[in-house]
C-alpha cells in the first residue's frame, strides 16, 4: 500500500445546525422529548417549527462533519463526501467545511428539497433537543463516491444516520467495498437508538462480516444492537468481529476495547456544560486523530474527551477553541 494523503474521508448528512436557548416548558409545549433527536419530514413542518424559535446561531452541521471538522481542527487531513441543495444553507455548508481545509467536491443538487437542516432547542442545563429535516442529504447518489479518494485515505468514516435513504446506503456500502479492496480501515458510527432500531440487521451483518475495523458508539447504543444486558456484555458480543470498540460513558469518561485489551480514560472536567450538541462527534474526531497518527488507545481516547469537553462548553457541534494546545497540553 501506498502511504494514505488523507487520514480520512467521511460520508455523512451535509446539514446547518440552528441553535437557539429554549426552556423545558417550551420543549415539552411543542411535543419534543427533552434530549432526543426527532426527524421532520416536510419543509413545511421544518418551516412551521423555525418560526417558533428564538433568535438562533446557524452553524453547519452533520454527525460525520462535525467529526472531520474537528480533526482537521487538530490538524489531520481530510475529506467529506455529502450532499447539499443549491441554495443558501447549501453555500453556508460549503463555505464553512473549505474555511476548515477540507477536500469536499460533491456538486450542489439543484431544485428541491432545500438543504437539509437540524433545529436545535438548548436548555439551561446544555441538553439538546434536535428536530432534523435530512432534505437534500438523502439523496446522495452513488457516483458521488471517488474511489481514488477513498483508496487514498486511511481511514473511510461513515455515519450510522445516513443508513436511512437507499441512495447514499448504496453509496456507502460501494465506498466499504473500494475501501476493503485498497487495505484502508472502515470506521462507523451508530448514531442513535431510532437508527440501529431500523437497521439492526444490516449493522449486524457489518460486523459479522468483518466490515467495520472500528465501531463507535455511546453506552446505551452498543447494548440496544446487541440487545445484552449490560454494556461489558455488548461489547463481549462484538468485539471478537471488530477490532476496536470505542464506547463513551458520558461523564464517567470513555473506553476502547481492542481484542483483550481494554483502556478506560474518565471525562475531562470543564466549568460547566453550556450544549452537549456534537460531543459524541468531537469524541471520535480526537480518537480517530490520535490513532491515524499512530498514538496508544489511551492517548487517543484523551484526545477524544478533550475535543468533547471543549464543545459542550459552548453553543455550536464545531470547536471554537485551539485544539492542537489543548491537545498539546493533555498528552
Amino acid at each position: 500500500m501506498t502511504e494514505p494523503r488523507y487520514d480520512v474521508v467521511a460520508i455523512g448528512n451535509a446539514i446547518v445546525d440552528v441553535l437557539s436557548p429554549a426552556t423545558d416548558g417550551f420543549v415539552a409545549e411543542n411535543g419534543m422529548t427533552k434530549g432526543a433527536m426527532a426527524l421532520m419530514f416536510s419543509p413545511e413542518e421544518a418551516d412551521a417549527l423555525y418560526a417558533k424559535m428564538g433568535p438562533g446561531q446557524e452553524v453547519s452541521g452533520g454527525s460525520a462533519a462535525n467529526t472531520i471538522a474537528g480533526m482537521a481542527a487538530l490538524g489531520s487531513e481530510c475529506a467529506f463526501i455529502g450532499q447539499v441543495a443549491d441554495d443558501q444553507l447549501g453555500e453556508v455548508f460549503a463555505h464553512d467545511i473549505h474555511a476548515a481545509g477540507i477536500r469536499f467536491d460533491v456538486s450542489a443538487r439543484a431544485g428541491q428539497p432545500t438543504t437539509g437542516r437540524c433545529l436545535i432547542f438548548v436548555t439551561p442545563d446544555g441538553q439538546r433537543t434536535m428536530n432534523t429535516f435530512l432534505g437534500a442529504s438523502h439523496y446522495l447518489p452513488a457516483e458521488s463516491i471517488d474511489a481514488r479518494l477513498i483508496e487514498d485515505a486511511r481511514y473511510l468514516y461513515l455515519e450510522g444516520y445516513l443508513w436511512d435513504p437507499e441512495e447514499p446506503r448504496a453509496a456507502m456500502r460501494a465506498a466499504i467495498d473500494i475501501a476493503r479492496k485498497a487495505g484502508r480501515k472502515v470506521a462507523f458510527t451508530l448514531s442513535a437508538e431510532f437508527v440501529i432500531d431500523r437497521h439492526r440487521a444490516a449493522f449486524q451483518e457489518l460486523i459479522d462480516q468483518g466490515l467495520i475495523d472500528v465501531l463507535f458508539a455511546n453506552e446505551a447504543e452498543i447494548v440496544f444492537l446487541t440487545q445484552a444486558a449490560d454494556v461489558d456484555s455488548a461489547i463481549a458480543a462484538v468485539s471478537g468481529k471488530v477490532p476496536l470498540v470505542v464506547v463513551t460513558l458520558s461523564e464517567r469518561g470513555a473506553l476502547a476495547q481492542a481484542g483483550t485489551e481494554r483502556v478506560t480514560v474518565p471525562a475531562q472536567p470543564i466549568e460547566a456544560v453550556v450544549d452537549t450538541t456534537g460531543a459524541g462527534d468531537l469524541f471520535a474526531a480526537g480518537f480517530l486523530h490520535g490513532q491515524a497518527r499512530g498514538q496508544t488507545l489511551e492517548q487517543s481516547l484523551t484526545l477524544g474527551a478533550v475535543c468533547a469537553a471543549e464543545v459542550i462548553s459552548h453553543f455550536g457541534a464545531r470547536p471554537i477553541a485551539d485544539l492542537k494546545e489543548l491537545a498539546r497540553q493533555a498528552l
